[in-house]
């Protein structure tokens, strides 16, 4: 039972899409009609607020960070569980039917409630990622991918399992972003483009 309460905790916080209701604030409509169609911050700042789109990751990363210590607070033991459903409820979320964000920011947050130091590592990662590739996505992919691996590395195996399952959710939410880096036609930071992220 506390599992699934976890589970349903998590999903709700993860599922406030912060993205659309700040856009929607700001007088700039709806993100959904622009760009990739997605709630994250990438497409946000297709709209060229940057403040919106830093405010959207600080948000999205928030969402998660909430999740995971409320999990911990009301239900020990349970924080994988609410980490999972925070990234779940963010990618596809019922009141947006089911078309969300790609889940690197509220993975973000998670990650750093459930082990900080596993966190740092991969900040580290994304850092070099960004830094060597330019490209938001293969950093992004990188960091997640690496994540369980990590976790495993700095003995706590005991959350590897949770970090492996966000891994595979964001994979999958960038599935168009992987075939677009397969045909080497991902754009580069900086760069303008009308593609898609």
């Amino acid at each position: 039972m506390d599992s699934l309460l976890a589970l349903l905790l998590g999903y709700a916080c993860g599922s406030v899409p912060f993205g659309l209701i700040l856009a929607r604030m700001a007088g700039l409509g709806d993100i959904r009609q622009i760009g990739s169609g997605s709630i994250g911050a990438t497409n946000v700042l297709r709209t060229g607020n940057k403040g919106l789109a830093a405010a959207t990751v600080l948000l999205d990363a928030g969402k998660g960070v909430v999740a995971v210590a409320l999990a911990e607070l009301l239900w020990p033991g349970t924080q994988g569980v609410a980490a999972v459903a925070a990234v779940v409820g963010h990618c596809f979320p019922l009141w947006l039917r089911f078309k969300g964000g790609k889940g690197f920011a509220t993975a973000a947050g998670v990650l750093l409630m459930l082990a900080w130091p596993v966190f740092l590592v991969c900040a580290a990662i994304w850092a070099l990622a960004i830094a060597f590739s330019r490209i938001s996505s293969a950093s992004s992919l990188s960091a997640v991918t690496a994540a369980p691996l990590v976790a495993w590395g700095l003995g706590r195996g005991d959350i590897a399992l949770a970090l492996a399952a966000i891994a595979a959710i964001v994979w999958f939410q960038h599935r168009a972003n992987i075939a677009r880096l397969r045909a080497g036609t991902e754009p580069r930071v900086g760069r303008k483009t009308k593609a898609e992220e």
